[in-house]
């Protein structure tokens, strides 16, 4: 068995990354945008509204609006930067649905992911969620903001009812709902060969959590591991649209 190299172990971490989206096979426009930016560590998945309007104005004012973003000299600065670029998009989701004739609520849910040296921040608001592989076994690190998330918690339904529960797609929290926004924010260190991925709901109401670890595992690249979970999205139907993006650790 051979020692570890010294010169891996204490170089600084990389990453690469793939993405896509698709208006599956129901939905006539697509809702969900995505930003895909390795050069700054930073990965979005933004999912409009569905049965709202313009939910795909929601999402696109949401990553055009980070795109922008700067690394800043601290990690404090990039995260406080991104969390005022929310809350700018917040307010001007709710004056936007003011001045809509038909007054209906123009939002979107978010999910983020930001690296930084050694550290990775994720932040979220919504259904659109973060998954963490790592040493073999794949967890949801961040938790829905969703109606069927809150019976889970009071114990009113299992995770497996909750699949498949009328309220399944009613939402508690997005950018664009309420004047005061919440947004959950997290830190944790990486490791090398830790894989992300960052999802909209149109993937893991047709995907298990099990398949997807299984997929994860596989040890396919980025671009081939996203592939095959949209193109199995799409076998099975997908009702909604689908955007999936899987960030790899090196």
């Amino acid at each position: 068995m051979s020692a570890p190299d010294p010169a891996t172990n204490s170089r600084p971490l990389s990453w690469s990354s793939c993405a896509i989206s698709d208006v599956g096979k129901v939905r006539k426009h697509n809702e969900d945008s995505y930003l895909e930016q390795p050069e700054t560590g930073l990965w979005v998945v933004a999912d409009g509204m569905g049965g709202h309007a313009k939910g795909d104005v929601a999402s696109k004012m949401i990553v055009e609006a980070l795109k922008k973003s700067h690394e800043g000299t601290t990690l404090v600065k990039y995260i406080d930067e991104i969390e005022d670029r929310l809350l700018t998009v917040n307010q001007k989701l709710i004056e936007k649905a003011r001045a809509s004739t038909k007054r209906a609520t123009i939002g979107s849910t978010v999910v983020i992911l930001l690296t930084y040296e050694k550290y990775c921040v994720y932040m979220w608001t919504g259904d659109s969620r973060l998954y963490r592989l790592r040493g073999g076994e794949m967890r949801q690190i961040t938790t829905d903001h969703s109606q069927v998330e809150l019976y889970i918690e009071q114990g009113m339904i299992s995770r497996e009812e909750a699949l498949v529960h009328p309220h399944g797609n009613m939402i508690t929290r997005a950018i664009g709902a309420t004047e005061e926004l919440f947004v959950d924010i997290d830190i944790q260190e990486m490791t090398r060969h830790d894989r992300y991925l960052l999802c909209s709901d149109g993937l893991t109401k047709h995907i298990h959590d099990y398949e997807l670890e299984s997929h994860l595992l596989k040890g396919n690249s980025a671009a081939e591991t996203c592939k095959t979970l949209i193109d199995l999205t799409l076998s099975r139907g997908a009702m909604d649209n689908v955007t999936a993006i899987i960030v790899d650790i090196e």
